[in-house]
């Protein structure tokens, strides 16, 4: 087997190194650094044989929340090996039809900074004109409609409430407070936010929960988006929320994959939330919405986020480059693959198969 190694991709590169050190105080006495650090390994060796196999791996979006420190090493036995030219930045590896040992290993170095809110700062401004980057998150889609009961539950909601920040708390107060966590659901869900509400089961997991969220914020004129990524280290507010280190000092994170969310205020930009992590917390720890560390949580992620995560992209019937049988995809928080066309069980690690893991240096 012919193996090759390289770093490249320096493109992508951030200036993290330049980003000062801060901390947080946090109810326990505990300074946890709002600047952190994961050396992350993507392991891939498909099992699945074929003439044809092709492996689509999302990979972390550059922001303002993080940074790669140390480039993309990449181990592989592909033939073929890029960046797709996408929106987002999407590694694309294809195989041999006689490679008896097909392996792609992505190793790299991340740092993440806590997003925070002051609210006391965020000033609204009606009169902005929006961009097209940003109206696109106005738009429905095959999975968020904006009409119809979206809507109507929307308009429910907010009631006489004016301002789009507090009608997107009064959004996320009921997403948190009504959802409910289902662990029987297949990876982080579908994110159907019509079928969610017209079947009166409110539930799901984080795709369905945040993007019941975002189509109710699109709904009344805010944009929305769901953030889709991987959890990398532990949480200080609860192990639901963090992947916490093995005895092996390594978080293991091949499930790991969580969807976040983000709203649009005019005159000020996007604001972080994360409705889903209430209701996983909820129901991980059996608390109810009147308990003290419940309300805690939901005040927090509303305006935040705990870093012990890295996002991938925006993606929602994303379509990869070079295009699969499968197109386009729903979303893109899991590698992808096809072995002659028939997709591979992403949301099974062990059959796929692949092995995540992190470490917090």
């Amino acid at each position: 087997m012919q193996r090759r190694e390289f770093f490249k991709f320096s493109g992508i590169l951030g200036a993290a190194s330049m980003l000062p050190n801060i901390t947080l105080a946090s109810d326990n006495g505990v300074l946890p650094s709002k600047t952190r650090t994961f050396d992350v390994s993507f392991k891939h060796m498909p099992t699945e044989k074929g003439k044809i196999s092709r492996l689509w791996l999302p990979l972390a979006l550059s922001s303002e929340y993080q940074y790669l420190v140390k480039d993309y090493a990449i181990n592989t036995s592909a033939n073929s090996v890029f960046i797709s030219d996408t929106e987002f930045p999407t590694l694309f590896a294809e195989f041999n039809q006689n490679e008896q040992r097909p392996i792609l290993n992505v190793d790299f170095r991340i740092q993440t900074i806590e997003r925070n809110t002051d609210f006391s700062k965020v000033n609204y401004n009606e009169n902005e004109k929006l961009e097209p980057s940003i109206l696109k998150f106005l738009r429905p889609t095959s999975h968020i409609p904006t009409d119809g009961v979206v809507r109507a539950k929307a308009l429910e909601i907010i009631g006489d409430i004016k301002g789009d920040l507090e009608r997107a708390k009064a959004i996320y107060t009921w997403v948190a407070n009504t959802m409910e966590r289902d662990n029987s659901v297949m990876g982080c869900g579908l994110g159907d936010v019509k079928a969610i509400l017209e079947s009166g089961k409110l539930s799901g997991k984080c795709t369905d929960i945040n993007s019941v969220f975002v189509g109710l914020c699109r709904a009344v004129g805010i944009p929305a988006r769901e953030v889709f990524g991987i959890r990398v280290g532990a949480s200080r507010f609860s192990s639901q929320m963090g992947a916490a280190p093995k005895d092996d000092g390594f978080s293991h994170i091949s499930g790991g994959q969580h969807c976040r969310a983000e709203f649009y205020l005019k005159g000020y930009g996007w604001i972080p939330a994360d409705p889903a992590d209430v209701t996983k917390v909820r129901f991980g720890e059996k608390l109810s919405n009147d308990d003290a560390k419940i309300k805690q949580v939901r005040e927090y992620l509303f305006g935040n986020w705990e870093m012990c995560w890295i996002g991938f992209n925006y993606g929602r019937d994303f379509v990869l480059k070079p295009e699969p049988e499968q197109s386009p995809i729903n979303n893109f928080g899991y590698p992808y693959a096809e072995v002659d066309g028939n997709t591979l069980n992403y949301y099974d690690p062990k059959e796929f198969s692949y092995n995540y893991t992190s470490k917090e240096i």
